[in-house]
């Protein structure tokens, strides 16, 4: 299925649920939101975003602890799920989703390229699935995008 396809679902659902929506974005650097946005009527449930690319960012708009960032880095479990928390408060939206990872060429933070976390936050539950992807750079940006897309699509559906 394509993200296209995924996303008009989700702004299906989000519409027909009446919930709205916000984006933190490390990785992707507003590709989702893009993807998102893209869909007529997303104006309707689709609050905003954040790029938070550097750490700083992620401290001071997104709210995540400069301890979290230290101890687990930026492309952890944690931060992805501070990261959504945070879009989430930030947009008093229904649900955040964040991204975070290591596209490449090459290792940041320790971590090799195609590491990767997608975190969900709703008033329900918060929780952050980790990628492991192999590619280019664009390959690596268009399968988070893809994942995240898929996480959001199934806590929304029935």
């Amino acid at each position: 299925m394509s993200n296209q396809v995924i996303s008009k679902s989700i702004i299906k659902l989000l519409s027909k649920k009446k919930l709205t929506l916000s984006v933190a974005e490390s990785v992707t650097a507003g590709a989702l939101a893009a993807e998102l946005t893209s869909i007529a009527g997303a104006s309707k449930v689709f609050v905003g975003g954040v790029i938070a690319y550097s750490d700083q960012v992620k401290i001071t708009e997104l709210k995540v602890k400069k301890n979290d960032l230290s101890k687990h880095t930026a492309v952890s479990e944690q931060v992805a799920i501070a990261m959504a928390i945070g879009a989430r408060e930030r947009f008093n939206s229904d649900i955040a989703i964040s991204t975070t990872g290591v596209a490449g060429p090459g290792r940041a933070y320790g971590q090799k390229a195609g590491t990767a976390w997608v975190g969900v936050a709703s008033k329900k539950e918060c929780f952050a699935v980790a990628l492991s992807l192999t590619g280019d750079r664009e390959t690596i940006r268009h399968a988070i995008i893809t994942s995240a897309l898929a996480s959001l699509e199934r806590i929304l559906k029935p």
